[in-house]
């Protein structure tokens, strides 16, 4: 068994499929490898997921220590910003291999 954040795994891909699997996880850590994007961002740029599952799926990413929520109050409207933190970037070849063979499978198997 392996442990993580409290949680037991019974192998490698099930921890990895854990912290980063469901619908929109990899989607939202594959929208933030290049640069902080905003809330509004991320929602436009997954025009489908709704905002509660955003939010929770955000939620869950900042507690596996993946991104990182920055808030600036400083002056109105408040400003939240969301970006990988070092921890998330290690995820990068895996999130980038990915979306190359979601490219691959478009370019050779669809119809």
């Amino acid at each position: 068994m392996l442990k993580f954040r409290g949680n037991e795994y019974p192998c490698c891909a099930s921890l990895t499929m854990g912290i980063i699997g469901g619908k929109w996880k990899t989607v939202i850590l594959y929208h933030l490898i290049d640069k902080k994007l905003r809330y509004n961002e991320l929602r436009k740029s997954m025009p489908t997921v709704t905002e509660r599952t955003l939010s929770l799926q955000l939620k869950a990413l900042e507690e596996d220590g993946l991104i990182n929520r920055t808030v600036y109050t400083s002056k109105p409207p408040l400003k939240v910003e969301y970006n990988l933190t070092d921890f998330g970037k290690t995820l990068i070849p895996l999130i980038q291999s990915i979306a190359n063979w979601g490219d691959f499978v478009v370019e050779n198997y669809s119809e």
